[in-house]
C-alpha cells in the first residue's frame, strides 16, 4: 500500500461540510488549534438554502468559512479538500453522498445520519468500491486521526480531547462499530498506552459504507501504528474476515479484540440490540462466538469486557519493553479559549451587561411581561389594554382602564383618507413601496398638528392647573406667548356639530371615572375658546391626553411618574398604536383595490412663480 492508501487523514487534511452544523464546525477548529494545526480543517460548507459565508473562531479570532449551494461549487472552489462531511437527513443522505462521490477530489465520505435504508446504503458502498473512495457511516460518530484531524463530534468535547490526549499521536489503531464505545475507548486507551493513533467507528447499520476489517488491514500497513484494538458487537460476520487474515498471516501486529454483546445469551431470542446490524439471527453471529474464533486465531481476547484495559496495557507494554516503539512524547497543547456563553454558563468570566429591560424576560422558560408569566396573563383575560398597562406603564390595570385603553385605540384608528397620515400611507402604497414603508411613511405625519397633541394637552392642562391658575387666565397667559393650546380646535368639527368621538369619551368617564378634574378645567378651557371661534374645541387628541391624565392620577401613579410618561412622549403611542391599524388597513385597501401610482392633479396646485424679467441677476 501507498501512504495515501493506508492513511485517511493527516495534518494538511481539509474537509467540507455539508450541511450547517456550526457545533461541529467549531470543535473541529477548536481540535486543530489544540493540536496546533498551520490552517482550518474545514474549508467549506454546502448549505443548499444559503451561500454566503459562515463565521467561526479560528483560536480567538473570528474568519468567515465560505458556504456554497451545492457540492459541486465548494469542489470546483476547494479542490484540496479531500474529505466530505455529510450531515444530510437520512431522506436526503442517498441523494447528497452519490452527488459527492462523483467528485473526482472528494477521496473520504462520511455519513452520519442514521436510518439509511439498507438497498441504498449498498449502492453507496457498491460505488465507493468501483471509484476506489472510502466511506465511513452511514450512522456513525466518524473517526480522527489524533493529532491531525477530527471528524465533526468525534471524541466529545475539547475536555476529553485533551483527557484522551488526542491532541497528538499514540501508536493505537482502534475501529469500531458504536460510536459511543469508541469515546470510552479512546480514555482507556489514553490511560493503558501512549495514546489513539488513528481511530474509526464505521457505525452501526447493518451495511456500512467500510468494514471492520478494512479498517484493521490499513492499520496493519500503516507504519505509524504499533497495535490494534477492535471493538465488534454481536450481528453480522464481519468478525470473521479478521479472524481468517489473522489464521492467514496477513495481520502481524498485536491485535486486542473484544466483541460486546455477550449477554444476549441470557435474553430472550433474537434480542436487536441498539444498531441495526446489532442482531445475531445463529450462533455463528454471537458474541461468544466471534471472540471464541478471535481468540483461537491469535487476537488478544479478554474474558470480559472489564478486563479490555487491563489486556491493552499488557500488550503495550511488551511492545515497549521489547523495543517495537518508543512511547509518544507528551505535548502541553496550547490553550484554546472557551466560548463566551460556556465560560459565563460556568461562572468563569463576568461581563457589563449592554442592554436593561425592566419589562420582559424572554430568557426562562416562559416569556413574562413585566414578571407576569404569560399563560397566566392569557387565562386571566388581560387583553390588549392589560398588555400596555404591563408593558408601557409597568402595573396591572384594573378592567375599567383597560376597557378605556382599548376605547382609544378603536376611536384613534383611523379618520378616513384625507389625513396627513393616511394619505402618505395611500400614496406610498400606490407607489409599488411595500407594507413597512407605507406605514412609516403615515406614522411619520404624526406631531403636534395630527396625533401628537395628546401628550402636548396633557402636559399644559396639567401644568395650568399644577401652577394653580384658572381657565381665563391660563388662555390669556397662552394668548401672551403666541402659543396654540394643544389639545384645542379642529379643522371641521365644531360647537353645532361636535366630534362623536370626544363624547363617547366623555361619556365613558363620567360612567366610569371616580372624578375628572383635568377633564372639567379643559372644558372651562373650552367655553372660553368657543367664544372667540366656534371650532376651537377640545378634540379628540387633547380629550384623550387629559382623561388619560385623570385615570393614572385616580390609579394612584406618582407625580414623577406622570411627569416622566408626558416627557417621554408615552401618551402619543396610543394614537400612534391605534392609528397603525387604519394605516395598515388604508394599505391593504389600496393593494386590494389595485390602484395605480398617485400624481397631484395640477389643478390643486397654485403655481405661482416669478416672471423671468423680475428675476435679480446674481
Amino acid at each position: 500500500m501507498s501512504t495515501k492508501e493506508y492513511e485517511l487523514f493527516n495534518r494538511d487534511t481539509t474537509a467540507i461540510i455539508f450541511g450547517l452544523q456550526a457545533n461541529a464546525i467549531q470543535r473541529m477548529l477548536d481540535f486543530d488549534m489544540a493540536c496546533n494545526r498551520d490552517k482550518p480543517s474545514v474549508v467549506a460548507v454546502v448549505n443548499e438554502n444559503k451561500e454566503g459565508w459562515h463565521k467561526v473562531f479560528w483560536g480567538e479570532k473570528e474568519i468567515l468559512i465560505p458556504m456554497y449551494r451545492t457540492t459541486r461549487r465548494a469542489c470546483e472552489a476547494h479542490p484540496e479538500a479531500d474529505v466530505m462531511i455529510n450531515f444530510a437527513s437520512f431522506r436526503s443522505a442517498y441523494r447528497t453522498s452519490m452527488k459527492a462521490m462523483e467528485e473526482d477530489s472528494i477521496r473520504t465520505l462520511v455519513i452520519i445520519a442514521e436510518g439509511v435504508p439498507e438497498r441504498r446504503a449498498r449502492e453507496i458502498r457498491n460505488k465507493a468500491l468501483t471509484l476506489g473512495k472510502t466511506v465511513i457511516g452511514p450512522a456513525t460518530v466518524g473517526g480522527i486521526a489524533a493529532g491531525a484531524f477530527k471528524i465533526a463530534n468525534t471524541g466529545g468535547t475539547l475536555e476529553n480531547i485533551l483527557e484522551a490526549k488526542l491532541h497528538r499521536p499514540g501508536h493505537v489503531g482502534f475501529v469500531s462499530k458504536s460510536g459511543g464505545m469508541s469515546n470510552e475507548a479512546y480514555n482507556i486507551i489514553a490511560r493503558n498506552t501512549d495514546g489513539l493513533c488513528e481511530g474509526i467507528a464505521i457505525g452501526g447499520d447493518s451495511f456500512p459504507g467500510s468494514t471492520l476489517f478494512e479498517h484493521v488491514m490499513r492499520y496493519e500497513a500503516n507504519p505509524n501504528i504499533g497495535m490494534i484494538v477492535v471493538l465488534g458487537e454481536l450481528g453480522g460476520r464481519e468478525e470473521y474476515k479478521i479472524v481468517d487474515a489473522l489464521n492467514d498471516g496477513k495481520i502481524s501486529k498485536p491485535l486486542v479484540a473484544w466483541v460486546t454483546g455477550t449477554c444476549a445469551k441470557i435474553l430472550p431470542a433474537s434480542i436487536q440490540f441498539g444498531h441495526a446490524g446489532a442482531k445475531a439471527d445463529s450462533n455463528e453471529e454471537s458474541a461468544d462466538a466471534k471472540n471464541e474464533a478471535l481468540r483461537k486465531a491469535g487476537a488478544l481476547v479478554p474474558k470480559s469486557f472489564d478486563d479490555l484495559d487491563v489486556l491493552i496495557k499488557e500488550t503495550y507494554d511488551k511492545l515497549v519493553k521489547t523495543g517495537k516503539f518508543k512511547p509518544a512524547p507528551e505535548i502541553t497543547p496550547p490553550p484554546v479559549p472557551n466560548d463566551f456563553s460556556k465560560a459565563l454558563s460556568e461562572g468563569l468570566v463576568r461581563r457589563k451587561t449592554e442592554v436593561v429591560t425592566t419589562i420582559t424576560d424572554d430568557s426562562g422558560e416562559e416569556l413574562l411581561y413585566a414578571g407576569v408569566p404569560i399563560s397566566r396573563f392569557i387565562e386571566e383575560g388581560g387583553g390588549i389594554g392589560g398588555v400596555i398597562g404591563l408593558l408601557w406603564f409597568k402595573k396591572k390595570l384594573p378592567k375599567y382602564a383597560t376597557d378605556f385603553i382599548e376605547l382609544i385605540l378603536v376611536l384613534t384608528a383611523d379618520h378616513g383618507p384625507a389625513v396627513s397620515g393616511a394619505h402618505n400611507c395611500i400614496v406610498t402604497a400606490r407607489a409599488g413601496r411595500d407594507l413597512m414603508s407605507a406605514v412609516a411613511s403615515g406614522i411619520l405625519t404624526i406631531g403636534p398638528r395630527f396625533g401628537g397633541a395628546v401628550s402636548g394637552a396633557a402636559e399644559m392642562i396639567k401644568g395650568a392647573v399644577d401652577e394653580g391658575l384658572s381657565p381665563a387666565e391660563f388662555v390669556a397667559k397662552m394668548k401672551a406667548k403666541g402659543k396654540n393650546i394643544q389639545g384645542i380646535g379642529h379643522r371641521v368639527k365644531s360647537v353645532r356639530n361636535p366630534d362623536k368621538r370626544v363624547e363617547l369619551l366623555k361619556d365613558y368617564a363620567a360612567r366610569h371615572f371616580n372624578k375628572t378634574e383635568y377633564l372639567n378645567y379643559a372644558l372651562e378651557v373650552e367655553v372660553i375658546t368657543t367664544k372667540k371661534k366656534d371650532n376651537l374645541i377640545l378634540n379628540v387628541d387633547g380629550c384623550i391626553g387629559i382623561l388619560l391624565l385623570d385615570m393614572m392620577c385616580e390609579l394612584g401613579f406618582e407625580k414623577e411618574e406622570l411627569e416622566e410618561i408626558i416627557a417621554n412622549g408615552g401618551l402619543n403611542g396610543l394614537f400612534l398604536l391605534g392609528r397603525t391599524i387604519g394605516l395598515i388597513g388604508h394599505y391593504m385597501d389600496q393593494k386590494r383595490i389595485k390602484e395605480g401610482l398617485y400624481r397631484q392633479p395640477w389643478e390643486s396646485i397654485l403655481y405661482s412663480l416669478p416672471k423671468e424679467k423680475e428675476l435679480e441677476t446674481a
